[in-house]
């Protein structure tokens, strides 16, 4: 038995983490030779009670190996472990660094550390905007944009980086057998299709539940350099991203929202804490001492195609947050009654949505 193959048996233990791990490789010398140890030796080492320990010995019984390997070269997946050399050097210098990384898509070559965008899943549509297009920003300076592939602000995270053509890596809180959420398939396979790749720890078969999650944020704050929460209430679990980001010696960077914002005041918190505020992509950029032009992180989001002259002064109008129609108007100098009109038109296009109050919001 290599002692790749003996992390990888590990992992499949119930009881057996990371901490766990180390410490019979600490009273072994190798995990290898810690799975073939005597129940009453391994007794001995800290936070392995008897029935672990029985667990342990007889892990040739409550196993298979064999099985999970296959399931994973079936879907296409490599397994790297702590004892490969493809493992990931930032996740190295983590207190609890995972086992074992099942990864689908391509395999950097030196994993190059990115920055990690994590929020709410409940966000507004000024979260989402600003988390797709500083995603946007980072992926087209060349940086990895890391995330959770979750429902809101992950999602977008995710979404501008692949319109950037930049690489962005999806940590999953279940099995790479399954897909949390469902509706991000798609996504998952567009994030492997432009050369990211999805990874997890968990064993196939594993389904997503609450004590997943906190697992998986470690694993995104361990591959950046640092962590950039946009949009978070006070119990977020985006929360959770950050504290871990700060323990393992990682940046924490906060973008601010409206002070009436309950979704703005987990981010408003990690100010006063001492968190760099984000008013730009150059905040991020410059503390993680990238030398770009400015120039080159600050390119205009793209119109959409087949707008006449008019829609497209319009929609350009339009900002990331809501838009009063009298803040369009005045942009755009155009008279009232065609800023109405020409609205309409992109209304019934699905480009952008009106909100009460005569207010405004793109949609793509």
């Amino acid at each position: 038995m290599t002692e790749s193959e003996a992390y990888f048996i590990a992992n499949l233990v119930s009881g057996i983490g990371p901490v766990r791990a180390k410490r019979l490789k600490e009273r072994f010398g190798t995990l290898d030779r810690a799975l073939v140890a005597r129940e009453t030796d391994l007794r001995s080492v800290e936070g392995i009670g008897p029935e672990l320990a029985k667990t342990l010995a007889s892990w040739e019984s409550s196993t298979d190996a064999a099985k999970e390997r296959k399931w994973a070269e079936e879907l296409g997946l490599t397994v790297l472990t702590q004892a490969d050399a493809a493992y990931p050097p930032s996740l190295r210098e983590i207190w609890d660094p995972p086992l074992v990384l099942y990864i689908k898509g391509k395999i950097p070559e030196t994993w190059p550390r990115g920055v990690a965008v994590v929020g709410s899943r409940e966000t507004s549509h000024y979260g989402l905007e600003t988390a797709k297009k500083l995603s946007y920003q980072i992926g087209y300076a060349g940086v990895p944009v890391i995330s959770g592939l979750a429902r809101g602000i992950d999602t977008s995270a995710h979404l501008g980086a692949l319109a950037a053509k930049g690489i962005t890596w999806a940590v999953l809180g279940c099995g790479l057998d399954q897909m949390y959420p469902p509706e991000n398939d798609a996504l998952a396979a567009k994030i492997v299709e432009s050369g990211g790749c999805l990874i997890s720890e968990l064993s196939l078969g594993t389904s997503p539940d609450k004590r997943t999650f906190p697992m998986r944020n470690r694993i995104v704050s361990g591959l950046s350099f640092g962590v950039l929460v946009i949009e978070a209430g006070r119990q977020s679990g985006a929360l959770i991203t950050a504290r871990q980001a700060l323990e393992q010696g990682r940046q924490v960077f906060a973008v601010p929202g409206r002070i009436d914002n309950p979704l703005a005041q987990g981010c408003h918190q990690l100010i006063k804490d001492g968190a760099k505020l984000v008013e730009g992509v150059e905040d991020i950029l410059t503390e993680l001492e990238f030398l770009l032009p400015k120039e080159s992180v600050s390119t205009p989001r793209p119109l959409p195609e087949n707008l006449t002259g008019d829609e497209e002064k319009i929609y350009a109008a339009i900002e990331l947050d809501e838009t009063p129609i009298d803040s369009i108007t005045q942009r755009t100098g155009l008279p009232s009654g065609m800023v109405s009109s020409t609205l309409l038109r992109l209304e019934m296009k699905k480009l952008v949505r009106q909100l009460p109050g005569k207010v405004f919001v793109r949609t793509s």
